[in-house]
């Protein structure tokens, strides 16, 4: 009798958990779709509601708050602000419109849009989605221009590059981000990414731009016409700047290799210190400010305002982060976690598909791919066990929640009215053509990431 009064206790205390953390969630989908609230404050509101509601104590609430920012800050504060320099500093030199143009000339006018895509993927890299747009767009309008084509057989597949570099491949903030809340090293994250990015770029932006190009004839809005680039005899040269962007890529899988091959287990340390995300994110940025900056022009003190201005972005990517990392903490310290890892774990669907899910529907209801992932990531991070999977196994679950909160993007996103406003398309157009896109680049990543896992 006292085994079913303490089974029946146990289940409504669940009960009681699972409803407070759906309350939490619902409340936050409230507060930022119908108030407008700021997802920073909302968020924090939301988590301290499933504190109260779980029945923990104020102590335990302010701890699993402060746990939660200093947890999630330490791993990528650094590595986003490194990041907005190197991508500030790609930016002024021009490197990022030289790669466009050399491979739009090495590719030519018939395979323009393959050029794009792949200058999307890597210039979003280093340099955030919106500045990686407005420098590149230009050069989508002026090939509509010479070929008399619509603006979205080009515009597309510079879209999905940059979107696939957004969301996949490391330094970009998002994977930064889930890989720190799930402890996956980086060095698998990238070669992952760059697998689902580059099947999704390949599918969303050349086959689709084409495609939704012949459907839809976009003119070119009447702003292009006072759009000027950089003169091409001031750019620096191509393998310059690849080579670049390519410095804390390499250094952060020669990490994750030496330390996997045994016969480099002599230098493993030395490449472990290099191959740290933030040292090779600061070697790259020095050579960046010596060859794209100095060498080019450009003074201490211009480099010094522009590098500083590249930085006023970074406070919301942080606290928003950070916040998310508080819903991580009191999702784990008040038991719910637990409780939701033992349901999933009882499901037929592996935490890849899972993943996936979560974010995804965070992402239709609230719009913003960063809160997506934040909370995506969040909910994954407190499911008891999933640390025990090996890290390319948690690389592919990076994935999969950067494939879910890519896709759909709608009314609730900024980059959809970035899109129209930019391409001068009316809403209808734009979720035809970068909605669209959007739901094949998350979806495409996320099919490629579920493909791998199976081999984790």
């Amino acid at each position: 009798m006292n085994f079913m009064v303490s089974t029946v206790a146990t289940s409504m205390g669940a009960g009681r958990l699972v409803l407070s953390a759906i309350a939490g969630i619902a409340l936050l989908l409230v507060l930022i779709i119908k108030g407008k609230l700021q997802p920073v404050i909302a968020i924090l509101i939301s988590a301290i509601f499933i504190g109260l509601c779980a029945g923990m104590s104020y102590e335990t609430i302010v701890s699993s708050v402060n746990e939660g920012i200093g947890g999630t800050l330490k791993g990528i504060a650094l590595l986003v602000g490194l990041g907005s320099m190197f991508g500030a500093i790609l930016e002024i030199s021009g490197g990022a419109q030289q790669i466009a143009n050399t491979l739009v000339n090495k590719f030519g006018d018939d395979k323009a849009a393959w050029a794009l895509g792949i200058t999307g993927l890597v210039i979003a890299m280093p340099v955030f989605f919106d500045a990686g747009l407005i420098i590149l767009i230009p050069l989508a309008f002026s090939l509509a221009k010479r070929t008399n084509k619509s603006t979205l057989a080009y515009a597309i597949p510079l879209l999905a590059g940059l979107a696939v570099g957004h969301a996949f491949i490391p330094p970009t903030p998002g994977p930064i981000l889930v890989s720190s809340m799930l402890g996956v090293d980086l060095g698998y994250v990238i070669m992952v990414g760059l697998a689902c990015g580059v099947v999704s770029m390949i599918i969303a932006g050349p086959i689709f731009g084409k495609y939704i190009g012949n459907k839809i004839y976009a003119a070119i809005p009447e702003y292009h016409a006072n759009t000027e680039n950089m003169a091409d005899d001031k750019l620096p040269s191509f393998a310059t700047v690849v080579s670049i962007i390519l410095i804390p890529l390499l250094l952060i899988i020669l990490n994750t290799v030496s330390n996997a091959v045994p016969s480099l287990s002599g230098v493993a340390p030395f490449f472990s210190f290099i191959g740290e995300p933030f040292v090779a994110l600061l070697i790259a940025t020095v050579v960046a400010m010596l060859v794209l900056g100095v060498k080019h022009g450009y003074s201490k003190e211009e480099l010094e305002k522009v590098m500083t201005k590249s930085l006023e972005p970074t406070g919301l990517i942080l606290l928003v982060t950070a916040c998310g990392g508080v819903l991580k903490y009191i999702l784990i310290n008040s038991g719910i976690g637990e409780i939701i890892g033992n349901a999933v774990a009882g499901s037929p669907f592996p935490y890849v598909i899972v993943a996936f899910i979560v974010a995804a529907l965070v992402r239709i209801s609230v719009g913003s791919a960063t809160v997506a992932m934040t909370m995506a990531a969040g909910i994954m991070a407190a499911m008891p066990g999933l640390s025990s999977y090996s890290q390319l196994y948690l690389a592919c679950v990076t994935a999969a929640i950067a494939g879910g909160a890519t896709v759909l993007s709608h009314f609730n996103d900024s980059g959809f009215w970035l899109v129209t406003t930019l391409l001068g398309i009316d809403e209808k157009t734009t979720l035809k053509s970068w909605t669209v896109m959007e739901t094949l680049v998350g979806f495409s990543g996320f099919v490629v990431a579920l493909i791998i896992s199976f081999f984790a």
